[in-house]
């Protein structure tokens, strides 16, 4: 049974099949003069237009990508080139991998944690606070932690900024597909790529304000507006539009509510068969799908995913891109908790299928590595 979504998902029925119809549809280069290039055109056009919809922003907004990270880098890349040598970015301490490390190459010496309280929730009075005092060229904090799906309060972060004239950078690729996008947009840099909400690897998207110049990461050809050089995946675009309507249908109808009680109930049963377990984050605003969990003292996590793995579930330390690292996870850290607690995380994270009976399992699976030390 598979319970690391927050890494990648598997490709639903409905982004498979809008993959292969488009790879029969639009065989030409959306770039091309023909009427075969203009079509494929056309459906990258129309793929913008709903994704803009969904996010609340113009669709001349959005730039085609390979995924959050090449985003993310897009974003830090065109930031220290449009703000100048001086400027400042501030980050908040839970930031995915990619926006840290790009922001120490990018930023080397110009950039500040924004710290975090002990839920894992940005500390929205110190940012107050600091932007009273200081203006920074750029604010980023994510919306959702893929390693603790905790809920960063962005509308807020956003006020501030606004109230500040900062602009705001929203890494949206564990919110989006789980939560409404609505409103996403309204950052002035958004993030997002398809293989964590059902759709393909290798495609995600940027939102990027579509007044001014803008300084590509990627050079070479005029696509995108000249924003993003490369032949566009037109198959990948519409797969992952196809997932993120399927997603977001789901979550129009349906209330996540009882996504949260199957979650709620598996913790609570955990802590009670597992003496010394800890979720993290318990009291704040999670993902439905995440538990982030501390194994109880002197049990190594890797011993865990190992046992579990043979009992036949998938299950994840945290970051992905963090996998073969020997370092504490930064999240855990700037919640507090010291590298040997840290180094006691395990990650479960559900798909919206996911049913009782399989959390159950999860929890039966558990109990047996449990009861084998």
């Amino acid at each position: 049974m598979y319970f690391d979504h927050n890494a990648t998902t598997p490709l639903l029925p409905a982004a498979r099949q809008a993959w292969l119809d488009a790879t029969e549809q639009f065989i030409g280069n959306p770039s091309s003069p023909h009427r075969i290039g203009a079509r494929a055109e056309i459906a990258l056009n129309a793929a913008r237009e709903k994704l803009a919809a969904f996010l609340d922003c113009g669709p001349l907004d959005l730039i085609w990508t390979s995924g959050a990270t090449e985003s993310n880098n897009t974003v830090l890349h065109h930031l220290t080139q449009s703000l100048g040598n001086e400027a400042e970015i501030w980050i908040s301490a839970t930031e995915h991998p990619c926006v840290l490390s790009g922001a120490r190459h990018y930023f080397p010496g110009r950039h500040r944690l924004i710290p975090a309280r002990r839920s894992g929730i940005v500390d929205l009075d110190w940012l107050e606070t600091n932007l009273r005092a200081s203006r920074p060229g750029a604010v980023a904090v994510m919306a959702a932690n893929n390693e603790t799906g905790v809920l960063q309060p962005w509308r807020e972060v956003l006020s501030l900024c606004r109230q500040h004239e900062v602009p705001l950078f929203c890494d949206g690729a564990q919110w989006i597909g789980k939560e409404r996008a609505q409103g996403l947009g309204e950052c002035e840099y958004v993030s997002g790529c398809a293989h964590k909400f059902g759709g393909p690897r290798g495609v995600g998207f940027l939102k990027a304000p579509r007044r001014g110049r803008f300084y590509p990461l990627l050079r070479g050809g005029e696509q995108e507006a000249g924003r993003r050089a490369g032949t566009e995946n037109v198959a990948g675009v519409l797969s992952m539009i196809a997932a993120l309507e399927h997603r977001e249908r789901a979550l129009a109808v349906h209330s996540v509510s009882e996504k949260i009680r199957l979650r709620e109930e598996f913790e609570t049963k955990l802590e009670e068969t597992v003496p010394g377990t800890e979720i993290v984050g318990r009291h704040a605003d999670r993902l439905w799908n995440t538990v982030s969990v501390l194994m109880p003292p002197a049990e190594c996590r890797q011993r865990w995913v190992v046992k579990l793995d043979k009992l036949g579930f998938a299950v994840s330390t945290g970051s992905a891109c963090a996998s073969g690292t020997e370092e504490a996870s930064h999240v855990l850290a700037a919640m507090g908790y010291a590298s040997d607690e840290a180094f006691r995380a395990l990650r479960f994270s559900s798909c919206w299928e996911t049913a009782r009976d399989e959390w159950a399992a999860l929890l039966d699976a558990l109990k047996k590595v449990h009861s084998s030390r």
